[in-house]
């Protein structure tokens, strides 16, 4: 079985009201980056944020940010493209990753394809109602394929992302016609609470999920939990082989107190090592996904 790849997810869009060690600003992202890295992670993904936590899609955020943590460790970075907080259109959404791309100082090594359509209004289980009922997360097919020719240019690793089967089918489309190329990495997001955009995060729902995957193809998957506990899933992750992508962006873990992101990482290192998985480096990251060119293969 491969060795286990871990990821970060940091800050996503996450207040701080449950749980103080959401990271916002670039400091706080680059001292979470190396302390996640030195728990266990390869793959660091990150938002934009202010002060205060809003979103900010500012290019030189994640120029800042990105530069930060390359002096500070060797973690591979994965920031967002701005979710549903950009609404701009393909090329406003690439532009901080275009702006990254002018010195390998300020360069990710992934660039996120979430390869569909989705609602993604919240849900109030206490009112059984919306709060909210026009947020579309939109990527349209010619959105995607803009997407991949810049990631393509850039040498850059395509991140896929799969809220459901009718994302995994698009983006085998997109294999099959040579825009994405493989091995693909794919996050197979589940949802719970306030979110119902994914499949639900149970054995169930990482089923529906991990059924659909392209046989044909080499696909490495991760599992992530937005707005729930990951952890109610990881043995079964780690068991059939698949990776893991946790962090306070999704959900605070009230449960273990008010833990940090790097000792979200710890603990899922501890039990992969019990059930027998060794835990993948940077080095073991790279190849396992072939990033040998380009960007992605820059330390």
């Amino acid at each position: 079985m491969d060795k286990i790849i871990i990821e970060a997810r940091v800050n996503e869009l996450a207040p701080r009201d449950e749980n103080p060690n959401v990271p916002f600003l670039p400091e706080e992202i680059i001292a979470d980056a190396k302390a996640c890295y030195d728990a266990g992670a390869s793959i660091i993904h990150y938002h934009g944020r202010t002060a205060t936590g809003e979103p900010d899609h500012d290019p030189e955020f994640y120029k800042k940010t990105n530069a930060g943590i390359r002096a500070a460790c060797p973690i591979l970075i994965h920031p967002t493209l701005g979710y549903v907080a950009h609404g701009g259109d393909a090329r406003e959404r690439f532009d901080a990753m275009e702006e990254s791309m002018k010195d390998p100082k300020t360069a990710p090594h992934f660039a996120p394809t979430d390869t569909g359509t989705v609602n993604v209004d919240w849900w109030n289980p206490e009112k059984n109602a919306y709060d909210t009922t026009n947020l579309v997360y939109e990527n349209s097919t010619e959105t995607l394929m803009y997407f991949a020719d810049r990631i393509k240019h850039h040498g850059l690793k395509h991140y896929c992302v799969s809220w459901n089967i009718s994302f995994t089918r698009q983006m085998e489309a997109l294999m099959k016609m040579g825009v994405i190329d493989a091995p693909v990495f794919v996050l197979l997001c589940m949802t719970d609470g306030i979110s119902l955009s994914g499949h639900p995060g149970t054995p169930e729902g990482l089923d529906a999920h991990t059924t659909f995957l392209p046989k044909d193809q080499k696909v490495f998957w991760s599992a992530m939990n937005y707005k729930g506990n990951l952890f109610l899933l990881t043995e079964k992750v780690i068991k059939e082989g698949g990776h893991i992508s946790i962090g306070l962006g999704d959900y605070p873990y009230m449960e273990m107190g008010q833990p940090t992101n790097a000792d979200l990482i710890a603990k899922v290192v501890e039990q992969a090592r019990s059930l027998g998985r060794e835990v993948a480096t940077v080095e073991d990251t790279r190849q396992m996904l072939e990033m040998t060119s380009g960007a992605a293969a820059a330390a």
